[in-house]
């Protein structure tokens, strides 16, 4: 025990619970750059839209890797908007909301797929479907990329990412070093207010990803079959 533990005995339970926020930190982290690569992924196979994917830098802080993730999003944000404005431009009024309410029939299939052609270069209900889906969820891009700001300009904004993967011994040194209870408890607060922003922002945009991709999976299969009856 530290003579700071001695003095203010609420210390070590300050650390650990600002340890368990930097671990959920981490594990948000990785999350939204692998469901990152996953929209990425699938914006490349059904719309042809290519974008390098990002890649946690355990080298660089906080605020660098958020900066990648922000930069990435606003990138498909361009794209989403030159669709959104091609479509509204291409599609009677009625047939623009029902994509972007994602109502397909499936008689006006071939409808929605030649013109999706048109706009993206690519034919398929898959296809169609993920242009509805980017326009209609255009916030949960907005979203994500706001609470990654959030979190880039707080506490951790300056510790390098490699940190969070340490032992607790580890990060205590790294991040706290000699600060005593004030600290601690400010440092604690910023945590939660950034995490509030930064948990439900990060694990709505996930689970959307996710949700992406068994959907387009379903729309294949559907669009094979329905494209073999016209």
């Amino acid at each position: 025990m530290s003579w700071s533990d001695i003095f203010y005995p609420g210390n070590p339970e300050r650390r650990e619970r600002l340890i368990r926020k930097t671990q959920e930190l981490r594990l948000l982290m990785k999350n939204n750059f692998r469901a990152t690569n996953q929209l990425i992924e699938a914006l490349k196979e059904h719309l042809g839209l290519f974008f390098s994917p990002v890649i946690l830098n355990e080298n660089a802080t906080v605020k660098q890797n958020c900066d990648v993730i922000i930069g990435r999003i606003r990138e498909i944000q361009v794209e989403v908007a030159k669709i959104d404005q091609r479509m509204k431009e291409k599609l009677e009024p009625t047939l623009y909301e029902k994509l972007k309410n994602m109502y397909l029939p499936d008689y006006e299939y071939k409808q929605f797929s030649s013109i999706i052609s048109a706009v993206c270069g690519a034919t398929g209900l898959a296809s169609t479907f993920l242009v509805g889906w980017l326009i209609t969820n255009g916030y949960i891009l907005t979203n994500v990329a706001l609470a990654c700001g959030l979190l880039a300009t707080g506490f951790m904004a300056s510790v390098v990412v490699g940190v969070l993967f340490m032992g607790i011994d580890m990060i205590v040194s790294a991040i706290l070093g000699s600060i005593e209870r004030d600290q601690l408890e400010s440092a604690l607060a910023e945590y939660d207010r950034a995490l509030k922003e930064f948990r439900p922002a990060s694990e709505k945009y996930q689970d959307n990803i996710t949700y992406v991709k068994v959907r387009l999976e379903i729309t294949r299969r559907v669009g094979n079959y329905i494209h073999s009856f016209f």
